[in-house]
């Protein structure tokens, strides 16, 4: 069976030198460069798919991007401009992206793929990062290289060093969110304490996890769908529906319920992916679609009335990947471990 995804979009704004960070409307803006975060994002997308021609062509764009972009232990370059050169730019939610992506294709049914990207990981797999958020990203790479090689020391080290370093709210509070801010890619957070619960088999770690991931999902809730904390972020009190807000929150939602709804059974995860899906399309604070289904392209953000309309990198991975996560619940199979077919134009 295949899954409804159209790379059409993605190989408008892939070329020999990355895939291009931003766009006007789907006229990639080829001079403003690529980054290292979307060639992360780009391989853990297509890594795990069957390989048809388009497929098989990202990936070694994603792939060399990183090859070029690698500072070994010290990370990734930032970002490559159109003429080819380099900024000398280094960023740690970068690096991290790009180490998830690694992980994920640590599982590609593509033994090439496999070899290329397992030799990037085992370069930079002893990079730490003091943020949060990118050592979540590490996080979620290293699970996926245990979940295919156990006894990697490298992915095992990574995730030991991070159960110390990653701490779950506090329920007792009336802010039990582990910042005093909802920031970006919120969910994302919780992704990776669920990933670290089912690596050491931490009963408690999990439940904090899952009540963890309860709060946020009622704190970006209003009016039965999901009204994610602005690109400004969102304190206490702090009002809802508000804008602008980012397609990467609904795939960081998706993606935390669909590994909660993995680890539990339990059917309300798999009904708040689908709910991740459906902001993209149209069941959102402003009732207008994000995803554009024929070419596979996703819109940069939501307005009170209005979407921007620019369909970059980061927009358009999210779209497809959580068009990938629900269909695989629908399905009844893993998205994030199983060969998919894709569709194309």
């Amino acid at each position: 069976m295949t899954v409804p995804i159209k790379l059409s979009h993605l190989e408008r704004l892939c070329d020999s030198h990355g895939i291009v960070e931003h766009a006007r409307g789907d006229r990639p803006l080829r001079g403003l460069g690529y980054c290292t975060d979307d060639a992360g994002r780009l391989l853990g997308l297509l890594a795990p798919l069957t390989l048809d021609a388009a497929a098989a062509r990202l990936c070694d764009i994603a792939l060399s991007f990183l090859e070029d972009a690698s500072e070994g232990a010290d990370g990734f370059r930032l970002r490559r401009f159109h003429d080819g050169t380099w900024s000398a730019e280094r960023s740690d939610d970068a690096t991290a992206r790009a180490l998830e992506g690694l992980g994920i294709a640590a599982g590609s049914p593509s033994a090439i793929v496999r070899e290329r990207a397992g030799a990037l990981f085992d370069a930079t797999v002893n990079w730490r990062s003091k943020y949060s958020r990118s050592m979540a990203h590490a996080v979620i790479g290293a699970a996926h290289v245990v979940s295919v090689q156990p006894e990697h020391a490298g992915a095992r080290g990574l995730l030991a060093d991070a159960r110390d370093r990653l701490k779950l709210g506090d329920p007792a509070r009336d802010w039990p969110w582990p910042e005093d801010r909802l920031a970006y890619a919120n969910a994302l957070l919780v992704e990776a304490q669920l990933a670290l619960a089912a690596h050491f088999d931490d009963d408690p770690r999990l439940d904090g996890a899952l009540a963890m991931l309860e709060w946020l999902v009622a704190e970006e809730t209003f009016d039965g769908h999901f009204s994610f904390a602005p690109v400004s972020g969102r304190g206490p009190g702090g009002a809802k529906p508000d804008f602008d807000q980012q397609p990467i929150e609904a795939w960081a939602m998706a993606r935390a319920c669909e590994r909660a709804f993995r680890l539990t059974g339990d059917d309300r995860w798999a009904r708040r992916v689908a709910l991740s899906a459906q902001w993209f399309d149209g069941t959102n604070d402003a009732g207008l679609a994000l995803g554009i289904a024929s070419t596979g392209a996703g819109c940069d953000g939501l307005s009170a009335s209005s979407v921007n309309t620019n369909q970059g990198a980061e927009s358009t991975i999210a779209y497809l990947a959580t068009t990938l996560i629900r269909h695989g619940i629908e399905r009844g199979d893993s998205v994030t471990d199983t060969e998919r077919t894709t569709v194309r134009s």
